[in-house]
């Protein structure tokens, strides 16, 4: 038994797996989990166009904010909302039409009459994400009828109704359709143990030894290394995008949208080949890699990709980006060129590129030995 402890304390690799990993794995889950059911601090920003400007749709915005899940985000033009609604700036957009306070003032003035008349709140909601459909029209109808009557009102007539919510397009999605874009992440999240056995296993056995006996610079080691992982993204993208097309899965995307959604998943392969030399540099063998891969893998995993969790800890994760862009591009047909998306496309970029030295930096350190 003592021998076997010491194995463990002895190698880097073991003592990574025996304490990193289930804290990573304990965080990991309580960030995604933690939230769910407990009526938690997500909030879903509402774009709200006010028509109207009284004082009756000013204290309306105000029950809006006061229900603690809507935050209300006031916009001039209904065109910068929609815009913000199409990248996921804003979970919905609500319109309040003029003679919106004429109404409840009409009605609240003689409920018997006929001479008030009845106004419709336009609402326009994600169709990137399967809860702001059930949570928000809930929400700003509470916040309504409080506005009309009070707290303690339960459901009285009503002189404003919310019209049929309706999605930034007429389409129909399934539960798939709002899986799919974490899909595309979740593939490329594992390069990070294949890339660490490979070069585990081509350490242990003498290739890469034998390698650097040949004019091959290093250099082009990593550069081919990125190059091959890179074909391979690729045709892992193409195949999960021909399989959920099977599916059912129909992006709103053009040629060029997609070719920016195949980018973003690009930059995460670069990176995840980084965390894969990571890996590499300090473990001995190749079931060793296989551990500790996991702890940058179920952070990506739970964080950024079809598992709902807390927006504040996913932006930490890259995999996030990812499916934050083609979740715009693909359900909420938002423009290529949009300026989500290519604040997405950069966070990728230095994300890629600051993991990729520090991997090249602590293979070449450590690794090679």
């Amino acid at each position: 038994m003592r021998k076997e402890l010491l194995r463990v304390i002895r190698e880097p690799a073991n003592l990574f797996l025996v304490f990193l990993f289930p804290i990573i794995l304990t965080l990991a889950f309580g960030f995604a989990f933690g939230a769910l059911g407990s009526g938690g601090s997500t909030q879903y920003v509402v774009g709200l166009v006010d028509n109207d400007a009284s004082s009756w749709s000013t204290w309306f915005q105000g029950n809006i904010t006061k229900t603690g899940v809507l935050t209300a985000v006031i916009y001039e033009e209904q065109t910068n909302a929609y815009t913000d609604l199409q990248t996921g700036a804003v979970s919905a957009v609500l319109i309040i039409p003029e003679g919106f306070s004429a109404s409840i003032e009409g009605f609240l003035a003689d409920p018997s009459s006929s001479s008030w008349t009845q106004s419709v709140l336009e609402l326009a909601l994600d169709q990137g994400s399967m809860i702001v459909g059930s949570v928000v029209p809930a929400f700003i109808q509470q916040s309504l009828t409080v506005t009309m009557y009070g707290e303690a009102a339960l459901s009285p007539p009503s002189p404003v109704i919310i019209g049929a919510p309706t999605m930034i397009e007429s389409i129909k999605l399934t539960q798939f359709d709002y899986m799919a874009p974490g899909i595309f992440s979740f593939s490329a999240i594992f390069i990070t143990m294949i890339v660490s056995q490979v070069i585990t296993e081509e350490r242990s056995t003498g290739i890469l030894n034998r390698i650097f006996t040949t004019p091959t610079t290093t250099r082009e080691l990593f550069a081919s290394l990125i190059f091959a992982n890179i074909v391979t993204g690729t045709v892992q993208v193409l195949v999960i995008l021909g399989a959920s097309y099977l599916m059912g899965f129909r992006p709103q995307s053009g040629v060029t949208g997609t070719l920016i959604g195949l980018i973003a998943v690009l930059f995460l392969v670069v990176t995840n080949v980084g965390f894969g030399l990571i890996t590499a540099s300090i473990s001995k063998s190749s079931s060793a890699a296989t551990g500790i891969a996991f702890i940058f893998i179920l952070p990506q995993m739970f964080l950024g990709s079809f598992v709902p969790s807390p927006e504040s800890a996913s932006k930490f994760v890259p995999s996030y980006y990812v499916t934050e862009t083609i979740k715009s591009l693909f359900l909420r047909g938002a423009e290529a060129s949009s300026l989500t998306v290519l604040s997405n496309l950069a966070v990728l970029l230095v994300y890629s590129l600051v993991v990729i030295s520090l991997g090249i930096y602590s293979f070449n350190r450590n690794g090679k030995r």
